[in-house]
């Protein structure tokens, strides 16, 4: 990871995940390695902001499937461009700094990783909406966005894309570490103590607040649950999510991703009609979607990580570190640190570690766009798939 020409920028990092809940801006000093090292990411500030009710409703309606015309696709493009803008201005004047470059993850209304079968050819396809040239042009600097395509031009999954500050920010070299992030979906990086970036392992988990949300709003009219207040009140049906886990995206060998389109409105309709089927109540449904957050996230550790940690680095010590809007989940937290604890895992959340929970993934797109800015890769191919490292992204000039 050479930037021999690379210069300290303060940058700003914006990212709107899968639960379309709003965007998050991280502000950003990134500098250059010592003696030609990773970088270095220093936070200086992170502002989270809401979408408004249309906007959100616009967004999941493209990202569920339904009938949208070109010209609202088109029109929200441009409309979520304003609003990343919107919300970088904002940030800089809270923040009283002056951001030199822009990393604009997009929002992702469409993400399939595995080809299908379109007009003669085998696609696989990524799209992330938010007009770059809006944000470039209000803020008069360069903006880096559109960063999986590069990834999966190059045979990747496209994601994950966060590994790469989880290896410069928190690798250890005496203890391993599984960074968990629980956005709509679940993804996590595993760092074997003194590992370098091959020894990096990532995935997407699964749903982890994806299905606790289309849950409330279908059976509460909530957009999510509260610090895990109702899912509390509930029982959870082992029945349900063993059977979940044991086909469709669980067993399938990393490096893997998923979204909407596996755990979208259709597969929480499927869910909730299964609770019903096992007796379950409204509670007991989001206390079970709650436990499948869990348990993919376990799912995941068992098949997968436990064995890659043991054999690089069998004598340290392990950490799951917890970012993500699912954080303020005290009850998911109790279900991980009960079900880890038992495996000698401690959990942690990520502001133990100096990162807000809720800034993590707007952080990382901005190291990814000073990366990029360097030409430097971005992408860890043993994360994404890839057949080669890729400097990801487009540059879209202020």
């Amino acid at each position: 990871m050479e930037q021999t020409k690379s210069k300290s920028m303060v940058v700003a990092g914006v990212m709107s995940g899968t639960s379309a809940d709003g965007v998050d801006v991280a502000v950003c000093r990134v500098m250059p390695g010592l003696r030609g090292g990773v970088p270095r990411v220093k936070v200086l500030g992170h502002v989270g902001f809401g979408y408004a009710k249309a906007v959100r409703a616009a967004v999941l309606r493209v990202m569920e499937g339904e009938a949208v015309s070109a010209g609202e696709m088109s029109r929200l493009h441009w409309r979520l461009g304003e609003i990343y803008a919107d919300c970088v201005e904002k940030a800089q004047a809270k923040l009283g700094v002056r951001v030199g470059l822009v990393g604009c993850h997009g929002q992702t209304v469409h993400h399939e990783a595995v080809a299908k079968r379109f007009l003669g050819g085998a696609v696989r396809s990524t799209w992330q909406m938010g007009e770059a040239s809006v944000i470039a042009e209000r803020l008069r600097v360069p903006v880096v966005s559109d960063f999986r395509p590069a990834d999966m031009a190059a045979g990747g999954q496209g994601a994950p894309l966060v590994p790469m500050l989880d290896y410069v920010m928190f690798r250890s070299e005496t203890v391993s570490r599984v960074l968990q992030n629980l956005g709509g979906i679940g993804n996590l990086t595993a760092i074997p103590a003194g590992a370098d970036v091959d020894g990096v392992m990532a995935f997407d988990t699964g749903p982890g607040n994806m299905v606790i949300d289309g849950c409330m709003q279908r059976l509460f009219g909530k957009t999510y649950d509260r610090g895990g207040a109702v899912a509390r009140r509930g029982v959870v049906l082992q029945g349900v999510i063993s059977r979940v886990l044991e086909g469709g995206y669980f067993p399938a060998l990393p490096p893997k991703s998923c979204g909407r389109e596996e755990f979208g409105a259709a597969f929480v309709g499927r869910f909730i009609d299964d609770c019903r089927d096992a007796g379950g109540s409204d509670p007991d449904v989001v206390a079970t979607a709650t436990g499948l957050t869990a348990a993919a996230v376990m799912e995941g550790y068992r098949r997968f990580v436990w064995g890659h940690l043991g054999m690089a680095a069998p004598l340290a010590k392990t950490e799951l570190v917890v970012a993500g809007g699912g954080v303020k989940n005290a009850t998911l937290m109790g279900m991980l640190r009960r079900d880890m604890g038992a495996l000698g895992v401690r959990v942690r959340a990520m502001e133990e570690l100096g990162v807000e929970a809720q800034a993590k993934e707007a952080v990382a797109f901005a190291l990814l766009a000073w990366l990029t800015w360097n030409q430097v890769p971005g992408n860890v191919v043993s994360a994404t798939g890839a057949g080669r490292p890729v400097v990801l992204g487009k540059v879209t000039y202020g």
